[in-house]
């Protein structure tokens, strides 16, 4: 059985930092990211790592603030997210591509997702 199960979200204050943790099974994942999804808006991309370069990929409002990451070893992609705003405010997801760079194609598995929430 295929599994993503994060953890690692919490309510902070604004300006704080927060990681959130994937842990993969059941199979190897090319890719993995993360994406969110605010009250009432659609889920976007956050962030991607390639497992084997490590390349990693970002969207232009989290650029500088937040950090991905993996740990081959223990199939878990981090999200390391800083100066954390109200904005950010949303569940995350994480996901999994097994081919392809989650960044560019729908992901083939998600988790089941860990509130976000950051206070003013």
């Amino acid at each position: 059985q295929v599994q993503l199960v994060e953890s690692g979200g919490g309510l902070v204050q604004a300006g704080s930092s927060l990681r959130l943790s994937c842990v993969a099974s059941g199979r190897t994942f090319s890719s993995m990211g993360w994406f969110r999804q605010a009250p009432g808006k659609e889920r976007e991309f956050v962030a991607s790592i390639m497992r084997l370069s490590g390349n990693t990929y970002y969207a232009d409002s989290v650029k500088g603030r937040f950090t991905i990451s993996r740990d081959i070893v223990k199939s878990t992609a981090y999200l390391q997210m800083n100066n954390l705003k109200p904005e950010d405010t949303a569940v995350y997801y994480c996901a999994g591509g097994s081919l392809t760079n989650v960044a560019v194609t729908t992901p083939d598995y998600w988790g089941q997702g860990t509130q976000v929430t950051v206070s003013s």
